[in-house]
């Protein structure tokens, strides 16, 4: 039977949408369905309003793709690749740290890695070079360059590895103040045959969820998101934003929700695939923001709307995500970032303050003298004690950048 729009209910969903503590599924798709794009969208930006007021925050970041290989094969990646003749299958340490240097030296506070998900399980040539080095795995190889970083640079690292147990994520707690993992979506059926994440073992949304819960149990800031146009349903969109709002509510540990819309590209199996409309994004990025509420931070990348981007700052999102002026972004590499200085100018012209942070956001740490939080208080820390100096040299009084206001 077809769906009949219901005006009053949506009316009086939006309604309960503006006190930004959440709304329920039915809500949720009411939204996807029926409700007009604008009432939508002026819902979802009041919310964004009323919790974040008008600064919009960015991090600078240098961006290191510590191995493109991976055991994926997403019909969507052009990050991933296989083993070649004469090419390094990762990044040698004198090369990670040249990266970094380079970053640390036009103003970057964090160190972004990115790489393939456990490519030592099915390539020889990767196991070979992590011995080499005396490590047994790639999640052992990132813990140690996370750490030479850190160390050599005062860069934070911030890493997007892929699914993390329990030990890999410990040690990787000691040395990243926040990691990453893309839900993606919370739909079994794209590992179907010919689907998104036919012949990507470690896209199983309940493996994704597990690693998400882990780092709460663990006390990790945590980004994660849902990537949009592989051939979901609006149902499973909504499915996806819920399951990471609840993960969200049991532990606290979620500071970012990205929304990221499909892009085609010439060389991957989805080349002809139909990207999401700027409307679709929208609409998704609003209920986003009133699925998860007032207190999350939103964003979607501005490089992945060209010059169309500020619209995203109607759909209710707070923060541009990571923007280099080193790098490219390597995952999606034909999308050029917006430079620092027209970003904030752009975000002006829309009445927002740009603000830069760094990879982990103010209210996920302490204040600048790292004051320990009263035994009263259930807020658990987020920030390993190690690096906790760290944080301090980069941490402006308000838990922003230092020096933020610097020439760009």
């Amino acid at each position: 039977m077809p769906i009949v729009a219901n005006p009053g209910h949506v009316d009086a969903a939006l309604e309960r949408g503006l006190d930004g503590r959440g709304v329920s599924r039915e809500d949720a798709l009411s939204f996807m369905r029926d409700a007009p794009l604008g009432a939508l969208l002026h819902t979802a930006a009041a919310v964004r309003d009323r919790f974040k007021g008008r600064s919009v925050s960015y991090s600078r970041k240098v961006f290191i793709p510590l191995t493109h290989l991976c055991r994926d094969y997403c019909g969507y990646c052009t990050f991933r690749a296989d083993p070649q003749v004469g090419v390094r299958p990762y990044m040698t340490p004198d090369e990670v740290l040249a990266v970094a240097e380079a970053g640390r030296r036009a103003g970057c506070k964090e160190a972004l890695f990115s790489l393939g998900d456990q490519p030592e399980r099915i390539f020889p040539e990767a196991k070979e070079f992590l011995q080499t080095l005396g490590f047994d795995t790639t999640l052992e190889y990132l813990a140690a360059m996370s750490e030479l970083v850190l160390t050599k640079t005062g860069l934070l690292p911030h890493s997007n590895p892929g699914l993390m147990g329990e030990k890999d994520l410990r040690r990787l707690r000691e040395t990243n103040v926040s990691v990453g993992l893309m839900l993606e979506s919370a739909s079994p059926r794209l590992g179907r045959p010919g689907e998104a994440h036919w012949k990507a073992p470690d896209k199983v949304p309940a493996l994704r969820l597990r690693t998400i819960e882990t780092a709460g149990q663990l006390s990790m800031a945590f980004t994660t998101g849902i990537l949009i146009g592989i051939g979901e349903t609006a149902e499973e969109r909504v499915d996806a934003l819920l399951a990471i709002g609840a993960a969200y509510r049991k532990h606290g540990h979620i500071q970012e929700v990205i929304v990221q819309p499909f892009r085609a590209k010439p060389d991957i199996r989805m080349a002809l695939a139909p990207e999401p409309s700027n409307e679709d994004l929208l609409r998704t990025i609003a209920v986003a923001r009133l699925i998860l509420g007032g207190e999350m931070n939103l964003q979607s990348p501005p490089n992945l709307l060209s010059q169309d981007y500020p619209d995203l700052l109607k759909a209710g999102i707070n923060d541009w995500g990571g923007i280099s002026p080193v790098t490219k972004d390597f995952i999606n590499p034909e999308a050029v970032w917006p430079q620092i200085s027209s970003l904030a100018e752009r975000t002006a012209k829309a009445g927002f303050v740009l603000r830069e942070r760094l990879a982990i956001y103010p209210e996920f740490m302490p204040g600048p003298e790292f004051t320990p939080a009263p035994e009263s208080s259930s807020r658990p820390d987020f920030i390993h004690e190690r690096l906790r100096p760290y944080v301090r040299k980069l941490q402006g009084g308000d838990g922003y950048a230092r020096g933020e206001s610097d020439p760009c």
